[in-house]
């Protein structure tokens, strides 16, 4: 069984439409990171195979910026593990996301 969870853009945050985004990673770390993060989600949830793909760069409101994979014998540890990857990649993996909105570009701090 096989479960994923794409991220999109937010089109609206804080108040503000959002006409895109922009994601910056120390590219080396952040790939070293998210391999770690794989492969602690292979032993705690008992998985097949796990993959993160993160984007960077310009990103309109609206396209997908993460895809997540989980493989596992049944859908719970998979979705579980789905769910724990995203938000371990969030919490740490350095990759930075600016804002886009009428007001100016902003950088977004990391939130839980």
């Amino acid at each position: 069984m096989a479960d994923a969870i794409r991220l999109q853009t937010e089109d609206f945050s804080q108040g503000q439409v959002v006409s895109e985004l922009n994601f910056e990673a120390y590219e080396r770390m952040a790939l070293a990171e998210m391999r770690v993060l794989c492969d602690e989600a292979r032993v705690q949830y008992g998985l097949l195979g796990a993959r993160i793909v993160h984007r960077v760069g310009r990103i309109l409101a609206g396209e997908n910026i993460v895809l997540i994979v989980t493989g596992a014998e049944h859908r719970a540890p998979a979705l579980q593990a789905c769910q724990w990857l995203i938000d371990a990649l969030k919490e740490r993996v350095p990759i930075w996301k600016k804002e886009s909105t009428p007001g100016g570009k902003y950088w977004v701090s990391p939130r839980p």
